[in-house]
């Protein structure tokens, strides 16, 4: 095992892994900091005792306390530099609503940072190039609306124009997203067809969240390309 960081910055680090996720194991605790599971034990009861509300969920794992929130962490800035690169390369994506909206989540985030760390951000941005999509072509604006449809369960209604440019409309279950050939497809449950099939993004003419939710779905994105996408094929998306 390599050698622990030092005690303040691994119980911070362990502090921000919990409130960065609903649910979390020892196991993956130990996993995420290369700790033993015993240390780990340990650090939560230091936690505890500081005053963290700390939630023990009886074989699932550890959460924090809805609605407890400590002040911003502060980032380093090599992270600072991470975010920085995410988001140009986040700005070139096809889809109008992701790169607006992570645009608005990254001015927070700058916000933030030490004076230093945002000088240097800003000396980055001017120093970076992504040479994809360097157009900064839109071919959809669907992407963040229908995010909250799937982790909604909320049954989305859409007109989409096939390969062949027959268009349709639809009731689907959204079940997950893909990004593949610079465009998100969705991969749903089609009430149409009455099974799962697959949406190119940037040829949804319109889409509308209705108030419906349905009951999600047990297989996992892993089952879905085992069962639709044997080995042997190739992934398409009509």
């Amino acid at each position: 095992m390599d050698k622990e960081k030092p005690r303040l910055a691994r119980l911070t680090a362990i502090l921000t892994q919990l409130q960065s996720v609903s649910l979390t194991t020892a196991t993956d605790l130990a996993a995420k900091h290369n700790l033993s599971v015993r240390t780990i034990y340990r650090d939560l009861r230091t936690l505890e005792k500081s005053g963290i509300p700390i939630v023990i969920e009886e074989g699932r794992g550890y959460s924090i306390m809805e609605g407890f929130k400590l002040p911003p962490v502060m980032f380093t800035e090599e992270e600072a530099n991470a975010l920085i690169t995410a988001e140009l390369i986040i700005s070139q994506n096809k889809d109008e609503s992701l790169s607006t909206t992570y645009s608005s989540a990254i001015e927070k985030i700058k916000s933030v940072l030490r004076n230093s760390e945002r000088k240097n951000s800003e000396i980055l941005s001017d120093k970076l190039e992504y040479r994809n999509n360097y157009k900064n072509e839109k071919s959809s604006d669907y992407l963040i609306e229908i995010q909250k449809a799937l982790t909604h369960y909320q049954l989305v209604k859409l007109k989409y124009s096939s390969v062949d440019l027959s268009i349709t409309a639809r009731d689907v279950e959204p079940f997950a997203l893909v990004h593949t050939q610079e465009n998100w497809v969705l991969i749903a449950f089609c009430r149409l067809r009455n099974d799962f099939r697959a949406f190119r993004l940037d040829r949804m003419l319109n889409i509308a969240l209705q108030r419906e939710n349905f009951t999600p779905h047990k297989l996992t994105l892993e089952q879905y390309y085992k069962k639709y996408y044997p080995p042997t094929e190739p992934l398409t998306h009509p």
